[in-house]
């Protein structure tokens, strides 16, 4: 009993870092968000109000809808290309630390320099990528990448996956790196092709990794802000205006600091409720394989 609580006691500095600074912010934004505080002056109780704007017009549950889309489009793409680049370095270990490394640099720069590079690239005249196109006889494909509604929010993903592949590369040659390498063998013995002792032996021992990265890059991605701030500033015609955009442009643009807290408590329901749900999935996922 005196051990037991000697463990408890020591959880005690991490709980109180824990309700100051995560706890105590959050229950000042939900009190905010009762009112109509502009940030200077009085902060004027208007109940619910902004919780019922919030989900009785159209525009900003249309910014709920671009966010979630957003996110699956990048979740899904960062989990296949991590996970098909990881299995590919785990069987060429002669250049496994290299490509590694590069792959894990987009991840290390700033989303401020990489949206600035990509919105050139991303450019309609001049733009590197058609410019390319032009230059090797395909100038039938050229695109206005981030102009045209239907492409840009697809534009602003690629430039997320091309950013964060590596990230969950090496989450999942980190799964690689704990699977025992006689589960391998047991599987050549019995005569599996590459492919079969990849998805039969490999990926079900994978489950912790896929959970891992997953769960990380949804709560990344639904939080994301730099990007098509840079590359679009949510437009055009709002194709791009996500959640975070609207936050800050009414916390820092209309100084609507009640709105923008009623926001923010509204992503981070969502946030919340998407990571718990993939949270159990992904676990049953892993007790049933």
């Amino acid at each position: 009993m005196r051990n037991r609580t000697s463990i408890y006691l020591f959880t005690v500095p991490a709980l109180l870092v824990l309700a100051l600074f995560f706890v105590h912010p959050i229950l000042l934004t939900f009190d905010m968000s009762l009112t109509s505080f502009k940030g200077i002056g009085e902060a004027k109780d208007v109940g619910w109000s902004n919780y019922e704007r919030i989900f009785t017009r159209d525009r900003y549950l249309q910014e709920v809808w671009v966010t979630l889309r957003y996110t699956v489009i990048v979740v899904s793409a960062l989990t296949v290309t991590g996970l098909f680049f990881a299995t590919v370095l785990h069987r060429l270990p002669l250049i496994r630390n290299f490509s590694r490394a590069a792959l894990y640099t987009p991840a290390m720069m700033s989303f401020v320099v990489v949206g600035y590079i990509w919105q050139f690239l991303y450019s309609p005249i001049n733009g590197g990528i058609n410019v390319a196109m032009r230059d090797l006889g395909l100038g039938a494909f050229e695109q206005n990448w981030l102009g045209d509604p239907d492409l840009a929010l697809y534009s602003i993903a690629f430039t997320q996956i091309w950013m964060f592949t590596g990230f969950t590369c090496a989450i999942f040659l980190a799964g690689f790196a704990g699977i025992p390498e006689e589960i391998g063998e047991a599987g050549r013995l019995e005569g599996a092709s590459p492919w079969q002792s990849f998805w039969y032996l490999e990926l079900p021992l994978l489950g912790p990794s896929i959970t891992v990265a997953v769960i990380l890059t949804t709560i990344g991605t639904l939080q994301t802000f730099e990007l098509p701030f840079i590359l679009t500033k949510g437009g055009p015609d709002g194709a791009t205006r996500m959640l975070s955009i609207e936050i800050i442009d009414n916390l820092f643009g209309q100084y609507k600091f009640g709105f923008a807290s009623a926001l923010s408590i509204v992503m981070l329901i969502i946030v919340l409720a998407v990571a718990f749900i993939q949270n159990k999935l992904l676990r049953e996922r892993e007790n049933v394989t």
